[in-house]
């Protein structure tokens, strides 16, 4: 992942070198996302700079990207996986071999309307000169990370991080994904509204789990485009299992026989991360001794995770207890495989909020309700779980991807009715999937029930913050937060813990709307409580709170 930083809007009395030189050190905040180059580019009415991780054309797609007459200039975090095909079928003159080149073809082709074109991970923002208009745009489920706000001057600044806006724009946002901003008309508007997001869209309508395995091998392979070397993320559970078993599938074939000729890197390496006898490293070393992948299972101590803690919620830029107790973790294998060399990795986020694989979904009432919930989750991910992905590995300079997010696989896995999903088709979470990769994995694996991440690093993990914050955070500490925090006021001593140490480094109401609140059980939203009313009691987010599902439920 790179990051990139913009402001607009300069007037004509503007010190020029004087925002230069801001723009700089505030996009230095979020260097780590990009430690291979950093680019700048002045003008009168913009400056955009970027800092880059180099994964694909790692010689030639320094950025901003400028057009061959200069006019346009484009800062791009993300990956275009379609962008061959794209450059096919311009006639553009394309200066570098860079993937989001493509980017400011389409534009100079077709203005602002070309966002549904383009598959891949993106934020974006690009300037043209000749025309004093600029486009921001975000992926359609904010993979990438991306905020705006406005200084005090009333520039428009754009940052792949809040930390880079931070005491300089007091009304810091998320920008929301599969929106573009359009300065010619001065809005925001979604460019990626799927039919599927309506139940009745997708009533009756079934697949074959041959075309659903189908569908899912060819995102893995689009999302195999690199020029550096590449792993998978390996928990050993369902999801991140099957990327790597088609990532490895993939990864056997020579550039002989890849009909788009390409480097695969053949030795496939996968990772895991987990505490001394924890769930995940275990299943992971079965998954990967099948698979025949190089196999890397770390193991850090509960110290070295509490001692990450302070660093880990700066870089993730969250109070919310589930994503912080999984990110550490995250955090820590992160830094391993910088260590090694790999500068990408393939991984599992996003498959439960598409087949429904929480265990509270085991208590959706009709196939409705269980497509409404996926839909929210789906629109939930970019303050969760890719928030967790994204920046805990860029915190590092590692790039995560997530195929299951896919665009083009998202079109056929939620296009079907439902039905199809719930538990009573195999009498377990994700059945329909799990059906469709029969053979791909030990049955073990294939059929292993779901953990949280939290959890599968070790029960010892989440057990032990609850007891450490239970020792930071006094009765009287804790009698006052309504009065300390009113805007999501925490639940839990663990939540103040999280909060103090978020407050830190983002102060301020707006930063603390960035995150939001509701109560919350596996992961579900708010509304998914009404489906049993022991969840109202559920005290804690945890997969094992779902008590009667859970195989290591945590005690009434």
């Amino acid at each position: 992942m790179c990051s990139i930083f913009g402001m607009f809007g300069l007037a004509a009395g503007d010190d020029l070198i004087a925002l230069r030189t801001q723009a700089m050190e505030l996009s230095q905040r979020q260097r780590h996302r990009g430690p291979d180059w950093s680019g700048v580019y002045v003008d009168q009415g913009a400056i955009l700079v970027h800092e880059r991780l180099a994964i694909v054309d790692p010689a030639s797609g320094a950025q901003p990207l400028r057009s061959p007459e200069g006019d346009l200039a484009l800062a791009v975090n993300g990956e275009i996986y379609n962008h061959r095909e794209l450059r096919a079928a311009s006639e553009y003159a394309f200066t570098t071999g860079s993937d989001c080149e493509v980017i400011n073809a389409l534009y100079r082709a077709e203005g602002a309307g070309f966002l549904g074109k383009l598959s891949g991970i993106f934020a974006f923002a690009l300037w043209d000169a000749g025309r004093r208009r600029f486009l921001i745009a975000r992926d359609a489920l904010g993979v990438c990370p991306l905020y705006w706000g406005h200084d005090r001057a009333g520039r428009l600044c754009v940052a792949s991080e809040m930390k880079s806006l931070v005491g300089v724009c007091a009304d810091v946002a998320p920008f929301p994904p599969g929106h573009v901003y359009d300065s010619e008309t001065g809005e925001a508007v979604r460019y990626w509204t799927p039919a599927w997001r309506d139940y009745d869209a997708t009533a009756g309508r079934t697949i074959e789990p041959k075309d659903l395995r189908a569908a899912f091998e060819a995102a893995v392979h689009r999302q195999m485009m690199t020029d550096v070397p590449y792993g998978v993320l390996l928990s050993g559970g369902l999801d991140s299992s099957l990327v790597a078993a088609v990532a490895a599938s993939f990864a056997r074939r020579r550039i002989e026989e890849d009909d788009r000729g390409e480097a695969w890197w053949p030795r496939l390496h996968s990772f895991a991360i987990g505490l001394e006898g924890s769930p995940d490293l275990k299943a992971a070393e079965v998954a990967a001794e099948a698979l025949g992948t190089v196999h890397h299972g770390f193991r850090y101590t509960f110290d070295e995770g509490l001692d990450a803690l302070p660093e880990v919620i700066r870089h993730i830029e969250t109070y919310d207890v589930t994503t912080i107790r999984a990110s550490t973790p995250m955090f820590l294998l992160a830094r391993r495989i910088k260590a090694m060399g790999v500068k990408m990795v393939l991984s599992g986020e996003g498959s439960d909020e598409i087949f429904g694989g929480y265990l509270y979904f085991h208590k959706a009432p009709s196939a409705r309700a269980f497509h409404e919930e996926t839909i929210r989750k789906l629109d939930a991910l970019h303050y969760y779980d890719c928030l967790r992905a994204n920046k805990s590995m860029s915190a590092w300079g590692v790039e995560a991807r997530v195929p299951f997010l896919d665009t083009e696989f998202l079109d056929i896995a939620m296009a079907f009715d439902a039905e199809s999903k719930m538990v009573a088709r195999k009498g377990i979470e994700k059945g329909i999937l799990r059906e469709a990769f029969e053979g791909a994995l030990p049955e073990e694996i294939l059929w292993r029930q779901k953990e949280q991440f939290s959890d599968g690093v070790g029960y010892g993990w989440i057990d032990g913050l609850k007891a450490h914050a239970e020792a930071m955070v006094s009765d009287r500490e804790f009698a006052a937060a309504g009065a300390r925090f009113p805007h999501n006021t925490p639940a839990t001593k663990e939540a103040f813990f999280y909060r103090t140490l978020f407050e830190k480094h983002f102060p301020g109401e707006a930063c603390a709307a960035t995150v939001p609140g509701g109560k919350s059980i596996a992961c579900s939203s708010p509304a998914a409580l009404e489906w049993d009313p022991a969840f109202a009691a559920a005290a804690d987010p945890s997969g094992r709170a779902v008590r009667g599902i859970h195989q290591e439920a945590l005690p009434a």
